[in-house]
């Protein structure tokens, strides 16, 4: 199986435990990691990208896990000044969320790849959702959780895909050409959440998986990714909740969750040597 992640430097915790998660879930089968990292700089921030020390440690892991496994960490900074997202990158939107829309042009990336946001666990064994028959279909994802009730693109009541875990048709996007559609229109038209928006508004061939597969609220019995997305809580007030599974001491305080104490307690054990 083969997984995409993306990000600066500032992602190599969530990579980590990302990564032991599937390890774990997955017990021993072969599996295939592509990390897209860049050297960036805006007006008012400037970004490390994802070190080679840091793929090379979590590159170990897997390969301990199985010989035939492999970590691969690719630079697109060539891609991403060739294609800025020009319209957006004086928001609040990370460059580093666009790296995916390059996979179209990178040979390394296989035809089928599941790519996953930096702040996910993988709960359960993920080969169902992963060999689903991709027969004229572009991506697959799950929908947003709050989002679906606010943005709508089809003729579909809820559309609206959350863009942290898509299973990507390689050869579809190449044929269609979606993300060379999706990374022009960054470049010309503001968005809120560009790259997320600008994929639901120009994917026509996208499927929607459930909920298990995405779970951006609170976690299920039968929950197989966990997302850890900023959320919307309405008791005893109303307000915004971000926990990421890097920080456990929230992870426990604020969610009260201990469903990945083993996990959570092998990442602080490891991650020092990133």
């Amino acid at each position: 199986m083969n997984f995409l992640f993306c990000g600066d430097h500032n992602a190599e915790r969530g990579v980590l435990i990302a990564v032991l998660s599937l390890l774990k879930a997955e017990r021993g089968e072969e599996v295939h990691v592509y990390i897209l990292t860049m050297r960036a700089k805006s007006k008012s921030r400037s970004f490390k990208p994802f070190s080679q020390h840091a793929a090379d440690f979590i590159r170990s892991l897997i390969v301990a896990d199985n010989p035939n496994s492999s970590l691969e960490l690719i630079d697109c900074t060539e891609n991403f000044i060739k294609e800025p997202p020009t319209a957006n990158m004086g928001t609040r939107f990370t460059p580093y969320a666009m790296l995916r829309l390059f996979a179209d042009e990178l040979p390394q990336i296989p035809d089928r790849i599941l790519y996953l946001d930096d702040d996910v666990i993988i709960r359960r064994p993920v080969d169902q959702f992963y060999t689903q028959d991709l027969t004229g279909t572009e991506l697959v994802g799950v929908l947003d959780y709050f989002g679906r009730f606010f943005f709508h693109n089809q003729k579909k009541i809820f559309d609206y895909l959350n863009s942290g875990v898509l299973l990507l048709n390689m050869p579809e996007i190449k044929r269609t050409g979606l993300f060379k559609r999706v990374r022009h229109l960054m470049q010309v038209k503001k968005m809120f959440l560009p790259d997320q928006t600008a994929i639901n508004k120009l994917a026509k061939e996208k499927r929607i998986a459930p909920r298990k597969y995405n779970e951006q609220y609170a976690l299920q019995d039968d929950t197989v990714i966990q997302h850890f997305t900023t959320s919307f809580r309405f008791f005893p007030y109303f307000r915004t909740q971000t926990v990421k599974p890097w920080d456990v001491k929230r992870v426990h305080s604020v969610l009260n969750l201990h469903e990945y104490d083993d996990l959570l307690n092998e990442y602080l054990q490891l991650k020092d040597q990133l």
